[in-house]
């Protein structure tokens, strides 16, 4: 059963992914799916454990930048960092 989600990405992270699935006839959506699969596939301990085929490098220009959000922490935490 497919579910819907919404992303954002960089307008130009999306022009040439999509350029490349219209290329493999394949969606996005089916194209993304299948990166999801690949992250899944393996117990990945990090970001930078990542392997990084050449054809995802060739959808992507330049350097990958991850934005992650800062972790959530309690309330006791946060005064004893201070």
């Amino acid at each position: 059963m497919d579910a819907k989600v919404t992303l954002s990405f960089d307008q130009e992270v999306i022009k040439s992914a999509k350029a490349f699935a219209e290329k493999n006839n394949i969606s996005l959506s089916r194209l993304t799916e299948f990166l999801y699969r690949q992250l899944i596939s393996k117990d990945y301990q990090s970001m930078e454990s990542l392997p990084i085929s050449d054809w995802v490098n060739a959808v992507a220009e330049g350097q990958a930048e991850y934005h992650t959000k800062p972790k959530k922490i309690s309330k006791s935490d946060y005064y004893e960092r201070k």
